[in-house]
């Protein structure tokens, strides 16, 4: 009797462990998670580039948020900066039956063969802040102005040093973004239509002398990468001189950059930090902001950039066409890929409380005010 009330306890808690084991949904891929809600109309992947980044989370979160709402389920998935994750994290979507997928990509261009797949299985594609290229199987892109934001930045440079007046000469350096994401040529670009004027007539001094996207990029927008070429920078070009002002793309890395200002004595004494911009208003960086340390940002909100992206979604879902504002600007290099375009806003100390603050995106707790 022992043996079989043994037995019975034994297959009873493996009903149980297996009744665990098989309870909710389950990831496949490093760095993912997954969504759930009602699916009555339809389930919607959203394939977001990485966790590292506070922005891409509130972007994912947001687009779950938005589409649960509508009554679409959902499945949400983070690639880690792996393009290989990306790929058979989309892949598995399709397999798993999605209607349509929200992508921000990792690689622009890594994506042709398996939005094929997508195409072939009738998956509907949004590509969502970054260009997916080569492919026509792009139904839409929502996304920011991003030339603009690059305006933005250089505007920013542009006033703080006071170019306009004819003060200068100044030094600056110029960091670009990650060479494999789009939008990194227009931020750089947009900077440049305001500052190149000013380098030509002398009136900013590059030091360095790396002056293209090709010497300044940054790849996967990594910080730690941006803080060795500034200490690199700095080591090779400024023993003697002072740098007055740098051209950052990205929040990320103007927290590495002035990492390495810091460390050689920036900051600290007379010798005051250069004019550092960002992008995407993090909260490490608005707290920078705040504390003196970095000094502009380009609030992108991504809240308003996930409606937009579900709206396109649901749109296409009905067959109905998405409301675009700009089908000219976004060639992929197989179509121009109809798109609409939300507005940036430069961010500094003197208007973080009314833009980030009273518009709902911080609280005062949060920047420790």
């Amino acid at each position: 009797m022992k043996r079989y009330s043994m037995i019975t306890l034994l297959l009873t808690m493996v009903l149980i462990l297996s009744a665990c084991g098989n309870s909710g949904n389950s990831s496949s891929s490093a760095g993912s998670s997954s969504g759930g809600g009602d699916t009555s109309k339809g389930k919607v992947g959203i394939a977001m580039p990485t966790k590292s980044s506070e922005r891409w989370v509130n972007d994912g979160n947001n687009m779950v948020k938005e589409f649960e709402k509508l009554g679409y389920g959902t499945d949400l998935q983070y690639a880690e900066d792996v393009v290989e994750n990306q790929v058979s994290q989309i892949e598995n979507m399709i397999t798993k039956g999605v209607n349509a997928i929200v992508i921000a990509s990792i690689d622009g261009e890594a994506l042709t063969d398996v939005l094929q797949k997508a195409h072939d299985a009738n998956v509907k594609v949004i590509a969502y802040d970054r260009l997916i290229k080569k492919s026509e199987f792009v139904d839409y892109y929502a996304t920011f102005d991003n030339f603009k934001v690059g305006v933005l930045q250089g505007s920013y440079i542009e006033e703080k040093l006071g170019l306009k007046d004819g003060k200068g000469p100044f030094n600056i350096e110029l960091f670009g973004g990650s060479p494999d994401d789009n939008n990194a040529y227009f931020f750089f670009d947009g900077a440049m239509s305001i500052l190149k004027p000013y380098i030509d007539s002398g009136k900013l001094v590059v030091r360095s002398k790396q002056l293209t996207m090709d010497k300044v990029a940054t790849l996967r927008w990594d910080g730690a990468a941006a803080q060795s070429r500034m200490d690199n920078l700095l080591s090779a070009n400024y023993a003697s001189d002072n740098l007055d002002a740098v051209l950052s793309p990205y929040d990320g890395i103007s927290i590495g950059i002035l990492s390495s200002l810091k460390g050689i004595g920036y900051g600290s004494g007379d010798k005051k930090l250069p004019v550092v911009t960002g992008q995407d208003a993090e909260l490490a960086s608005v707290k920078s902001i705040l504390a003196g340390e970095q000094t502009q940002t380009v609030f992108k909100d991504t809240r308003e950039l996930a409606k937009k992206a579900v709206e396109m979604t649901e749109s296409v879902l009905k067959g109905t066409e998405a409301e675009v504002n700009d089908t000219t600007t976004y060639d992929n290099g197989v179509k121009i890929v109809p798109s609409y375009l939300l507005e940036p806003v430069s961010v500094d100390a003197g208007n973080v409380d009314k833009v980030l603050v009273d518009g709902g995106y911080y609280t005062k707790e949060q920047l420790g005010q």
